[in-house]
C-alpha cells in the first residue's frame, strides 16, 4: 500500500463515520493528509484528520478518532490503527499489503511515479535563453539542468510543456559582438566593450573561411550569429537540454509583432504619449515606475520585445508562462507582472517567475575564475570537461534554486560513496548486477510465484515505504518546482537499498535452493533500480548498469 492508497483509505473511513453520525461532509478536506511518523515504532502511516475537522463539526477529536479507527480496521491491508494524544492515529499495514508495492512498482515501470495533479495545464517554460555572443556560463548551465528536469517533473505531473529558448539576435550586444568579430578578423584589438575570449577569433576565422575578403560588419553579425548559436545548440544536446522552441527575438520584429503588442495594450487602456515616447502604465499593478515601449526616435525598447513575446507565448495557447532567470533580473519580476496584468492577465495564474542563484566551480578549495576558451566566465563545457555530464546535471539540480552553490571539483569527480551522484547511481548499478546473478542462477521474478507477505524483515518494510513515498515526491517537486527534492529523495532511497542489501540476502548461498522467500527479495530489488532509473531519469541522469 503507497501513502496515496492509505489516504483514500482514511478519506473513505471519514465519509462513512460522518454519513452515520448526520456531520456535514462539507467539512472534510478533498484529500487526507498522510506522513510517515518519525519513530516507526509508531506505526507505518499517521494522519491527524479527526483533530482537523472535529472542531468544524463540533465533534470531540478523540471520539471521532476512535470511529475512524473502528472503520479503517475494516479496509483490507490495515493491520492495525492506534489513537495516539488527542486524536492523532498510527496505521499499521500488514506483511502482504506492503510488499504488494514492490509488484506495483515493477508492473508500471517507468511509468510509475506519473500522476495527473496538473493534467489539463497548458506551461511554456523558458530557461537558459543566454545571449548568442558567447558560450553558455555556469549560471546558464544551472538552469539548462534545472530548467530541463523542471520540465520533465511537470511532465510526469500531467502537464502539457512547451520548453523554449528565446533567441537574442536582435539589440546592442549583437552589435558589440559582430565589431568583436570584424576586430578579431581584421586583427585588431577587441572594442573596449566588446567580448574577448579565443571563441571570438575561432568564430571571426569561422565567418571568413565561409565568406573570404568579407569586411564589413553584418557579415560578421549574421553569420557569426548563426555560428555561436549553433555552437550553443551543440553544448546543450551534449548536455541532454533540448527544447521544443527556438524563438528569435528578430521574429518578434520582422512579423509585426511589438505593434500588435502595444495596439492590445492600447485597447486595455494602459498606453500614454509623454515627451514623445510611448509609455506603459505600470505602475497601476505595482511597478516602481511606468516603462517606456518606444522612444521618441521611434526605437522600440527591449522591454516592448518582452511584451510582445508574452503576448506570443499567450497567443499560442500558454495558460502559464514559466521564465528561469539569474539572479540579475531580480528587478524583473516587478515589471513583468505588472506587464501581465497591463494585458488582462492575473499574474498569479498566468505567469511565474523563478530566480535562481550562482554557482561557482571549485578546484583544489579555489573558485575556478576563467574559462581557457571564453576567457572572462566558467563554461558548460568546462565543468563537463571537469566532472561529466552525469555529475554536473545532478550537481545543479541537487540544491534549491534559492541557494548559491560551490560544485567541487574533487568531491564530484570521486568514485566512493560522499559523491552524491555515484552513492546513487550506485544502486541503479548494485541491483542490476543482483538481477544479472540472480539469471545466472535460475532465479527470476517468476520462480514459484510471488508471494509478497514474505517481505517482512525490518530494513524490507523500511525500503518499500520509502518506495512508496515517491510518486508524492514527484508530485510535491513538480508543484513546488523543486526538482533537489528528487535527489534529496533518491539518496535517502539510496541508503534504505544499501541497507536492505547488507541486511537481506537476495540470492541463494552456495549450493542452497531458491526460496519463495529469494523471488520475493527479487522484486523488491527490481523494483528498486526501477524507482532509482525513474527519478535520476527526471534529472536528466542515466542509470548506469555496471559501474
Amino acid at each position: 500500500m503507497t501513502p496515496a492508497n492509505i489516504a483514500d483509505a482514511v478519506l473513505t473511513a471519514a465519509k462513512a463515520v460522518f454519513t452515520a453520525r448526520d456531520l456535514d461532509l462539507a467539512a472534510l478536506p478533498a484529500a487526507a493528509t498522510v506522513e510517515r511518523p518519525r519513530n516507526p515504532e509508531h506505526g507505518d502511516y499517521a494522519t491527524n484528520l479527526a483533530l482537523q475537522v472535529a472542531k468544524k463539526v463540533g465533534a470531540n477529536p478523540r471520539d471521532l478518532a476512535s470511529a475512524l479507527a473502528a472503520e479503517l480496521s475494516k479496509v483490507t491491508g490495515i493491520a492495525a490503527v492506534e489513537i495516539a494524544g488527542p486524536g492523532f492515529l498510527n496505521i499499521r499495514v500488514d506483511a502482504a499489503s506492503a510488499g504488494e508495492l514492490a509488484r506495483t512498482v515493477v508492473t508500471q515501470g517507468r511509468a510509475y511515479g506519473h500522476g495527473s495533479a496538473l493534467a489539463g495545464l497548458r506551461l511554456n517554460l523558458e530557461f537558459v535563453s543566454a545571449n548568442p555572443t558567447g558560450p553558455i556560463h555556469l549560471g546558464g548551465v544551472r538552469w539548462a539542468a534545472v530548467g530541463d528536469a523542471l520540465a520533465r517533473l511537470l511532465k510526469a505531473a500531467g502537464a502539457d510543456v512547451t520548453t523554449e529558448y528565446y533567441f537574442n539576435d536582435a539589440g546592442a550586444q549583437i552589435d558589440r559582438f559582430a565589431k568583436s568579430l570584424l576586430a578579431a578578423a581584421r586583427g585588431e584589438q577587441t572594442p573596449e566593450d566588446g567580448y574577448g575570449g579565443a571563441y571570438i577569433a575561432e568564430i571571426a576565422e569561422a565567418v571568413r573561411a565561409k565568406h573570404p575578403g568579407a569586411d564589413d560588419l553584418e557579415t560578421f553579425r549574421v553569420e557569426g550569429v548563426e555560428l555561436m548559436f549553433a555552437q550553443i545548440k551543440s553544448s546543450l544536446n551534449e548536455f541532454g537540454t533540448h527544447f521544443d522552441v527556438y524563438f528569435n527575438e528578430k521574429d518578434l520584429h520582422a512579423k509585426g509583432e511589438l505593434d500588435l503588442a502595444l495596439e492590445r495594450l492600447r485597447g486595455q487602456g494602459h498606453i500614454y504619449e509623454s515627451e514623445g515616447a510611448t509609455w506603459l502604465r505600470t505602475t497601476d499593478f505595482g511597478d516602481d515606475k511606468d516603462r517606456v515601449l518606444r522612444k521618441s526616435d521611434g526605437d522600440w525598447t527591449y522591454f516592448a520585445a518582452d511584451c510582445a513575446y508574452y503576448l506570443d507565448k499567450r497567443e499560442r495557447g500558454a495558460e502559464k508562462i514559466v521564465m528561469m532567470l539569474g539572479a540579475d533580473h531580480h528587478g524583473y519580476v516587478g515589471r513583468m507582472r505588472a506587464m501581465s496584468a497591463c494585458f488582462g492577465d492575473d499574474p498569479n495564474v498566468n505567469l511565474e517567475i523563478l530566480i535562481g542563484q550562482m554557482v561557482n566551480l571549485v578546484r583544489d578549495g579555489q573558485p575556478m575564475r576563467m574559462s581557457k576558451r571564453a576567457g572572462t566566465v566558467v563554461t558548460m563545457e568546462d565543468l563537463v570537461e571537469a566532472i561529466g555530464v552525469d555529475a554536473s546535471r545532478y550537481a545543479l539540480a541537487r540544491y534549491s534554486i534559492h541557494s548559491p552553490i560551490d560544485i567541487d571539483v574533487d568531491l564530484w569527480t570521486r568514485a566512493t560513496r560522499d559523491n552524491p551522484v555515484y552513492y546513487v547511481q550506485y544502486v541503479a548499478a548494485r541491483s542490476a548486477s543482483v538481477a544479472r546473478n540472480a539469471a545466472e542462477l535460475g532465479l527470476t521474478r517468476d520462480s514459484g510465484g510471488f508471494d509478497p507477505a514474505l517481505l517482512s524483515h525490518p530494513k524490507e518494510l523500511e525500503l518499500l515505504k520509502a518506495l512508496g513515498d515517491y510518486p508524492a515526491v514527484v508530485a510535491g517537486a513538480a508543484e513546488l518546482r523543486e526538482p533537489h527534492r528528487v535527489a534529496t529523495y533518491l539518496e535517502t532511497l539510496a541508503g534504505d537499498y544499501h541497507r536492505f542489501f547488507d541486511n537481506c540476502r537476495v540470492l541463494p548461498m552456495g549450493d542452497a535452493p531458491i526460496e519463495p522467500v529469494n523471488v520475493a527479495r527479487l522484486w523488491l530489488n527490481d523494483a528498486t533500480r526501477t524507482v532509482i532509473a525513474n527519478g535520476l531519469g527526471l534529472l536528466g541522469v542515466t542509470a548506469p548498469e555496471r559501474m
